[in-house]
């Protein structure tokens, strides 16, 4: 069972996280936000700062880059652990069984320091170097060899097409094997710091007729001729952190830079390439988590500024009806952070996680919007002015709600898995 504590090894993190978004995210927050396709200075420093925790071993994989799948093929449900920090080693809790080891890897302390940074902007979260969606898609599926040779680059993930944005399955881009290269045609949109990063990840197909078992995903450095970048997007929210589109004509990548399995099995065969969604999902309703949290900060402070106060032992309905709906906000907030952590702990245990990762991010999405929005709507005209944050998260909001597939997408899944339907019988 999942242990709703944070576990202590990773409580340096969090720490270095909260302090990251309070003393670097903040306070330049809003600069980034009206400087749009800048490249904020600042995240030299806390890439070093990152670089510096994963090389000593505390961060255990912080942010994107260091979520990844366990691959011991577990798939029992493993009891609570207590960990020694003197030695290291995990034992297990009272009362359980010997040898039922519960892990919590790279993927939850990817969930929680974003939960963390995020609380100061998502913006520059995402523009992090070397944290980028794309590092965690390559985290998910490539060989250990791969990972070895693009530990150290900043990968952005494009998927989304001018023709196919949820229906990552209708991809039209192509991946034409000569020799011992593929070559590239097509063109992506919406690539989250697709300017700024070393390279992309792109999904493309090998061969059309073939449908979704076709689909595979590239690593493509920026520098690869034939890959241009032929429009910075302006946008509603997170502006600090850039958005791109690309046109890709006879690019040539080795084939050994395609990820995971090159072959065609037309039986689960886009499961490679969607298991990259089963990592990044949790992260994105961890963004969902961590905004939605500073908002709810900002309300309170506005409310028991005012002399409101939030008493849990009363009934909300007899509480001010500001505070009545400060209360509900914070259930569903809660709601959401419970599905996000058990999401990425079960990624982090081997256990399949697809329908909780669309629960996560379904959930943490649409319930970060309404939060958001709904803290304006009680600050009053303090909310709508540029003197506070709390219009620029109510606009920072909504992309968490579309982007790693929108909200309706999230339901189509969890609807699937319910239902025991496949993609062709639920649409």
């Amino acid at each position: 069972m999942i242990d709703l504590e944070i576990p202590k090894k990773f409580v340096p993190l969090v720490k270095q996280a909260g302090s990251m978004a309070d003393e670097v995210f903040r306070p330049v927050s809003r600069k980034y936000d009206l400087a749009e396709h800048t490249y904020p200075a600042e995240l030299d420093l806390v890439s070093a700062l990152i670089d510096g925790m994963t090389d000593s071993g505390a961060s255990n994989g912080a942010g994107a880059a260091g979520s990844t799948r366990a691959k011991d093929g577990t798939d029992h449900a493993p009891a609570s652990t207590d960990a020694d920090e003197a030695t290291g080693v995990t034992k297990p809790a009272s009362g359980t069984k010997a040898g039922k080891v519960n892990k919590n890897g790279a993927n939850m302390s990817s969930a929680l320091s974003i939960m963390q940074t995020c609380r100061g902007d998502v913006g520059l979260t995402l523009s992090i170097p070397r944290q980028g969606l794309g590092n965690a898609a390559i985290a998910a599926v490539a060989n250990d060899e791969q990972k070895e040779r693009y530990g150290n680059r900043w990968a952005a993930m494009a998927i989304t097409e001018p023709d196919t944005g949820s229906d990552s399955g209708n991809i039209r881009t192509t991946a034409t094997k000569d020799g011992d290269e593929y070559v590239l045609n097509g063109t992506k949109i919406f690539v989250t710091s697709g300017a700024r990063a070393d390279h992309i990840v792109v999904w493309a197909t090998v061969d059309k007729s073939a449908g979704r078992a076709a689909i595979k995903s590239f690593v493509v450095p920026m520098d690869t001729e034939g890959v241009s970048v032929v429009r910075l997007e302006h946008k509603l929210g997170i502006r600090a952190s850039d958005t791109a589109a690309f046109v890709l004509e006879d690019c040539r990548v080795p084939a050994q830079d395609l990820l995971g399995d090159p072959e065609i099995k037309i039986e689960g065969g886009f499961g490679g390439a969607m298991q990259t969604f089963d990592n990044t999902r949790p992260l994105v309703a961890a963004m969902a988590v961590g905004l939605g949290r500073a908002a709810l900060e900002e309300l309170r402070a506005t409310l028991e500024g005012a002399g409101h106060v939030i008493d849990y032992d009363k009934p909300a309905a007899n509480q001010a009806a500001a505070v009545h709906d400060f209360i509900r906000l914070e259930s569903d907030w809660e709601a959401s952070w419970l599905l996000a952590i058990r999401a990425a702990w079960m990624a982090d245990n081997g256990k399949p996680n697809s329908m909780e990762a669309s629960m996560a991010k379904a959930k943490a999405g649409r319930t970060c919007v309404n939060v958001a929005l709904q803290c304006v709507e009680l600050v009053g005209v303090d909310g709508y002015a540029e003197s506070e944050l709390l219009e620029k998260w109510a606009r920072d909001a909504k992309i968490l709600d579309i982007f790693e597939g929108t909200q309706q997408i999230q339901l189509l899944v969890v609807a699937r898995r319910l239902l025991g339907l496949t993609s062709g019988q639920l649409k």
